[in-house]
């Protein structure tokens, strides 16, 4: 079979990297066409488009950037019209990704979203869409179960590829030698994805770490973006690395993290953090009014609980940081806690084959 993906953004490469090699395994004929990033790539020859190329974040952002958006939407239809999938597979990324999703299906085209839009926290409207145009939906949180059984799509938990990922992830033991990092415990900052997250997140981040005299820091380069782009923060304290977070976070006594699925790696893996997130003012003002649900992080939805703190737009600064991290780090009022609450959150997800059960739904969605 021939399997067209979309993911737009470093999270959806890696799983869209796990999911092209639980189709191999399913179907060993398979002929791959994608847009995403480097972790597919190496998975299957069929690139098409990068996602650091077309990732536009925030509303202000999308705004100024609709020619371009417009631009790649067509860019896409007419790889998708070449290619002649039998599947086309939206990860995640719905601002593009539905109305790829309605040309498919104007086009007789079997649609299968993976990683569900997150019509529960808002734009509920967008339901209707996958009613529409989706064939199947591969749902990875369990309260997405109960969620979706008010509207008529065809769902399928398969529980979460994070789990996979972690699972498979051989760690390095030579990680600090090999980035010339020293025996002093570590402080990892994880500052986003995209650029305009890192400006704003990073200086505030290393700011709220400065009293801590014994840590050293090492920031999560983001894929797709360059090691000079960091360069005016480094210094003999401050580390930068790229792709190994997993690596940095099991190296580490503590992390801050702005808001995304980092926040629940780092659950998964066991350590302290704080999340944070500040936007563009505009787009905070407006998103404040539309969003549904308490919290901004997938720990905390997932186990609809403040496991973790969460401090948005004002409330992230240094103070407020460096208080909330010396709490949840080793020999904090509040780590023994946590660390429970990590442990009752690995039942709740489940654990792995996430991808495999993507896969046998994708391949055979007889069976």
């Amino acid at each position: 079979m021939k399997y067209f993906l979309i993911a737009g953004e470093a999270s959806g490469d890696l799983h869209g990297a796990n999911l092209i090699a639980a189709i191999k395994q399913k179907d060993p004929a398979a002929v791959f066409n994608f847009w995403g990033g480097d972790r597919m790539q190496a998975q299957a020859p069929g690139l098409l488009t990068h996602y650091k190329d077309v990732t536009i974040m925030g509303f202000v952002e999308v705004l100024l950037n609709l020619n371009k958006i417009f631009s790649n939407l067509r860019q896409c239809k007419y790889q998708i019209d070449t290619f002649r999938p039998d599947v086309v597979i939206l990860i995640d990324y719905p601002g593009f990704n539905l109305r790829i999703a309605e040309y498919c299906k104007s086009k007789g085209i079997r649609v299968v979203y993976y990683i569900a839009p997150k019509v529960w926290a808002w734009k509920e409207n967008r339901a209707k869409k996958l009613e529409k145009f989706v064939d199947d939906l591969l749902i990875i949180f369990p309260f997405e179960v109960d969620y979706f059984k008010k509207w008529d799509v065809k769902t399928h938990f398969v529980g979460n590829p994070l789990c996979d990922e972690i699972e498979h992830y051989k760690f390095n033991s030579r990680f600090r030698e090999n980035n010339n990092i020293d025996g002093r415990p570590i402080i990892a900052l994880l500052p986003g994805s995209r650029k305009q997250e890192i400006k704003r997140m990073l200086p505030v981040m290393i700011e709220a770490t400065k009293d801590h005299h014994t840590h050293q820091l090492v920031i999560a380069g983001a894929p797709g973006i360059s090691a000079d782009f960091y360069k005016p923060w480094l210094n003999d304290r401050l580390h930068l690395v790229f792709d190994q977070t997993y690596d940095l976070l099991k190296n580490s006594d503590g992390a801050i993290v702005c808001s995304g699925t980092a926040t629940l790696e780092a659950a998964l893996l066991g350590v302290p953090q704080v999340c944070g997130y500040a936007g563009h003012p505009l787009s905070y003002f407006i998103a404040k009014q539309l969003v549904k649900v308490k919290y901004i992080s997938l720990v905390n939805l997932c186990m609809n609980m403040p496991v973790i703190k969460e401090l948005i737009q004002f409330d992230v600064t240094a103070n407020k940081i460096k208080s909330e991290l010396d709490k949840v780090m080793p020999g904090g009022s509040e780590n023994r806690k946590l660390m429970e609450n990590y442990e009752a959150l690995q039942e709740k997800i489940g654990g792995p084959g996430a991808s495999k059960r993507a896969a046998e739904v994708i391949v055979d969605p007889e069976a």
